[in-house]
């Protein structure tokens, strides 16, 4: 039973949060890894299969946590890819963080409305276009109508697979069922 005082943040949800964090954390730098190895058409266009845990954080963890997986997801991705200190960061970091909060806030505002096929299509669209517009500003200029539509089409597909994929994960895991349903009981006491 919790003796966390009205206002405070409960230590054990705390404790919680952290490991969640990890978890989520961990499996991004792995699906990371894995995406590095599949060929890229664009060096800066990835096909986004990790951002699996990030959709999934969407409904397990606070907002700053959230942020913070984001961040990790960012900088371990950078590191596995040997980009962190080049061009190509700051397009992923764009990407991430643009689609990253629209899908945390279209499952936080619309509930059960939007499924993880909804957030992970927005997530694509979204990061595909900060990242067309750093690569307009930056690098291609005019040029850049040349890649955009084969960019937006591959992120559209691979949001929908993405997100469909997530939607059967998050249907048969027991794991994601009870984080979930842990952090919904923990909002209804709040």
């Amino acid at each position: 039973m919790s003796t966390a005082s009205p206002g405070k943040i409960n230590p054990e949800r705390k404790i919680t949060e952290r490991k969640q964090i990890a978890l989520l954390g961990a499996f991004c730098l792995f699906l990371s890894a894995v995406e590095y190895m599949i060929p890229k058409p664009l060096p800066f266009m990835r096909i986004g299969i990790a951002n699996f845990p990030v959709m999934l954080s969407c409904d397990v963890l606070s907002f700053p946590a959230f942020l913070l997986l984001i961040f990790i997801k960012a900088i371990g991705q950078a590191l596995i890819t040997g980009t962190l200190f080049s061009y190509i960061f700051l397009f992923s970091i764009t990407g991430t963080f643009f689609s990253a909060v629209l899908m945390y806030l279209l499952r936080c505002l619309f509930k059960d409305r939007v499924t993880f096929i909804g957030i992970g299509t927005a997530g694509a669209v979204v990061s595909n276009f900060s990242q067309l517009a750093l690569a307009y500003v930056f690098i291609f200029k005019d040029s850049v109508r040349y890649i955009a539509p084969p960019f937006l089409a591959a992120g559209l597909v691979t949001g929908i697979v993405l997100g469909i994929f997530c939607e059967v994960f998050a249907g048969k895991s027991q794991w994601f069922k009870r984080v979930r349903g842990e952090k919904l009981r923990v909002r209804s006491k709040e």
